[in-house]
């Protein structure tokens, strides 16, 4: 089990957004998870605004802003990727470079690696066990056809199109 997953005492502050409580944990001046609602209740927090970093306060703020409409990118923080693994992080890093409003494929992320886009599933595998969700977009990736397909995150599916909803993307109906 990933250390992310596991009950440390790291340092965990909750914050309201537009679509309920989410969640950050750090590590010194790394991120170690963030946290969608419902995922946050057991997480023992500290409020925003009692010694809370700076550089922590700004990415909620920056939470908060994206899920109400005004899109940010988090490529530029500081992710903790000790604990992943070197080939999720990789995946992690091609997923970051994703825009709000759009979408690609688990194997566009395959090919963005430089790997055969049989290698699809394990991109699945990594963006599921990924400790950033929203953060590092994952709900952008969708199957080759456009379908949506897994999210790990609460709510599943239902989450993954509310999110990719919010961000402005173009979306089939089947």
């Amino acid at each position: 089990m990933p250390a992310w997953q596991t009950p440390k005492r790291l340092p965990v502050t909750t914050f309201e957004t537009s679509i309920g409580t989410c969640g950050l944990v750090w590590h010194e001046a790394s991120l170690t998870a963030f946290r969608l609602p419902d995922y946050t209740a057991a997480l023992e927090s500290v409020a925003c605004g009692e010694g809370i970093a700076e550089w922590i306060q700004t990415i909620v703020t920056r939470v908060q802003h994206h899920l109400a409409g005004d899109w940010q990118d988090f490529s530029d923080l500081n992710y903790d990727f000790s604990e992943t693994g070197d080939f999720p992080s990789q995946v992690y890093d091609a997923t970051l470079r994703i825009k709000p409003g759009t979408t690609c494929s688990y194997g566009d992320i395959a090919k963005a690696l430089d790997r055969p886009t049989g290698i699809s599933r394990a991109v699945g595998t990594a963006l599921g066990a990924n400790p950033w969700p929203l953060l590092i977009p994952c709900h952008r990736v969708v199957a080759s056809n456009g379908k949506m397909t897994g999210f790990s995150g609460p709510g599943g599916i239902k989450t993954k199109l509310r999110l990719l909803a919010l961000e402005g993307a173009q979306l089939s109906a089947e």
